[in-house]
């Protein structure tokens, strides 16, 4: 290879990857052919002036993606010219709902064709979570992981190598702002939510929030810090209830539910007591649904992130490599309930 590779040093993506980069774009070009030697490691080191273990990364993922293959005190040599084989993606989400599935479509169309993905799910079981990440390490290029436990799991979640790793939804805090994370800070935007529709829930003589605790939904306790702040800071008289009793639901109130099940119940109850929501009883949820749109006569409020735009960021985070802990903001999305 006559010509020395190039690389941005401040370019945004690592430049590991930007060596991974030039050398499939010179595959491509036909300037390497199948057979061809690479530069070495210490020739590369001294012309860019990196780091080896920067050359090292470079090399093992064209090596995991079966484009090089070292030989043994000869250094590293092209084997294969395929460089479109797909790149193999690990996701380990919590469960699937409606608006996981979103996030989930966007993600997969973001990450395109050339990516193939491996979906599991943990379900809140924390010995399931750490099982499907340890039987998998070294399995896949990359990793994208929603650790939904309210508790530390920084220890399980440092087993996976911090350049091939995505924390998506919940900041894990036990790490440092260098671990790549896509997060929903649930307490700010849960209350920046609440106040922005506090001049609705000020109709209420109460908020009541159920937390659906003995059914199947995984609520992150900075919802709950969010809840308990924006009453206090506005004098909302308000209660925190572990499930749905009908029997607690009085006219003239407010309730946060979750669960569309939940939801569901809630409006038939409402229909059969005469209740009319956004009138005499209110109803409020955390994150957006097709169903919540159309569920009663005028839909459901609901304080939401963008799942498709996050999904999209998500794509992007994981081609560049990027680093560092990203805030995805949610907002309030009024409609008849309240």
């Amino acid at each position: 290879m006559k010509k020395p590779l190039q690389i941005e040093p401040n370019s945004q993506t690592p430049k590991y990857q930007q060596i991974t980069d030039e050398i499939i774009e010179r595959i491509q070009q036909g300037v390497l052919k199948r057979g061809d030697q690479l530069p070495t490691i210490n020739e590369i080191t001294g012309s860019l002036g990196v780091a080896r273990m920067t050359v090292i990364r470079a090399y093992e993922e064209l090596r995991e993606r079966g484009i090089v293959a070292p030989q043994h005190g000869k250094g590293y040599y092209v084997i294969s010219t395929d460089v479109q084989a797909k790149m193999h993606v690990f996701v380990l989400f919590d469960a699937m709902n409606s608006y996981k599935e979103a996030l989930f479509l966007s993600l997969r169309e973001a990450l395109g064709d050339k990516v193939s993905i491996d979906l599991y799910f943990h379900y809140h079981e924390l010995n399931v979570f750490e099982n499907v990440i340890v039987n998998n390490l070294g399995n896949y290029h990359f990793y994208i992981i929603m650790p939904h436990f309210n508790e530390d799991v920084s220890e399980i979640v440092k087993q996976i190598p911090k350049d091939k790793l995505l924390i998506l939804d919940i900041d894990v805090e036990q790490l440092d702002e260098t671990y790549p994370t896509l997060y929903q800070d649930f307490e700010q935007n849960f209350y920046q939510g609440l106040t922005d529709a506090l001049p609705k829930i000020r109709q209420y003589k109460s908020l009541t929030l159920f937390l659906s605790k003995n059914q199947f939904q995984y609520t992150p306790k900075g919802i709950l810090k969010g809840f308990l702040k924006f009453c206090e800071a506005n004098n909302i008289k308000n209660e925190v209830v572990d499930n749905l009793v009908f029997e607690s639901l009085e006219a003239g109130n407010a309730y946060i539910l979750f669960l569309e099940n939940d939801l569901v119940r809630f409006v038939n109850y409402a229909n059969r007591k005469d209740l009319t929501l956004g009138k005499n009883i209110g109803l409020l949820s955390y994150d957006d649904t097709p169903i919540k749109e159309i569920l009663a006569e005028d839909g459901i409020t609901t304080i939401s992130n963008d799942f498709v735009e996050m999904g999209k960021l998500a794509g992007r985070m994981v081609h560049n490599r990027q680093k560092g802990k990203i805030r995805s903001e949610s907002r309030l999305i009024v409609r008849g309930s309240l």
